[in-house]
């Protein structure tokens, strides 16, 4: 039985993913949402799989600078990939109340909150499951393009960089539709009626992130970062859409 806090009639983010991914959490809206935006750009599985190893790669090498915990905004449904740090302390969070449902089975803390309202992740008691005064590794993959302009990204980019100690860092990735043909973009509207969907340039995302230290090669697309030892030769840049970046809070 689904829950009845879940809205099955509407499609959600984090299912419509898990639905691109292979993973089995959706129902028919967000297949038939996934489907429509797939009609506009065939690719988009590609996108949802590069940004996924994307995140598990620079997951990764965020552990491999000795940060043994992450704050994981925009967690979403169980698929392959993502943060691989067996002895990490990791706090999820998520808004999808079927992702919330899931969280016993999640590695380590959860908050359902969203990320429009980061000082309600900041204050919640379960934030206490991270050590502020030590480094983080704060996650925003594929979340950040989910916040309207009107709702200043920016500012909540900085309030969530501002409560990371120093050594923290942030691994974050955005689509974009830089790279789309101008006659694919007006089909790519027609699936984003209610304008959630905020797809920016890189250097708009770049911008959010000023004063840190970037990880080489800086802002790239997701396909493209340490990706040395994915299968070669790597996606186009045209087919991925979803830029990323890895950077060090000083």
């Amino acid at each position: 039985m689904v829950d009845a806090k879940i809205d099955t009639s509407q499609a959600h983010p984090a299912r419509r993913y898990n639905y691109w991914l292979g993973g089995s959490h959706h129902f028919e809206a967000d297949r038939a949402s996934g489907d429509a935006i797939e009609a506009a750009m065939p690719t988009i599985r590609l996108m949802a799989v590069e940004n996924r190893r994307f995140v598990g790669r620079a997951a990764r090498f965020v552990a491999a600078q000795g940060v043994r915990q992450f704050l994981d905004i925009g967690t979403g449904l169980p698929a392959p990939g993502g943060i691989e740090a067996p002895d990490a302390r990791i706090l999820h969070v998520d808004n999808d109340p079927l992702v919330t449902s899931q969280a016993a089975a999640l590695p380590g803390a959860y908050i359902e909150a969203d990320l429009r309202k980061p000082r309600d992740i900041l204050e919640h008691p379960s934030f206490a499951f991270l050590d502020a005064g030590q480094p983080i590794g704060l996650m925003l993959g594929a979340v950040l393009h989910f916040v309207r302009d009107d709702e200043d990204p920016a500012g909540i980019v900085q309030t969530l960089l501002g409560a990371l100690a120093p050594g923290s860092y942030v691994v974050a990735s955005h689509a974009t539709w830089e790279y789309v043909p101008a006659a694919v973009i007006p089909r790519l509207q027609a699936s984003n009626a209610d304008g959630r969907f905020a797809p920016r340039p890189g250097s708009a995302f770049w911008a959010w992130f000023a004063g840190l230290e970037m990880v080489p090669p800086g802002l790239v697309s997701v396909a493209h970062w340490q990706a040395d030892e994915e299968p070669q030769p790597r996606p186009r840049v045209e087919d991925v859409g979803c830029n990323g970046l890895v950077a060090r809070v000083p």
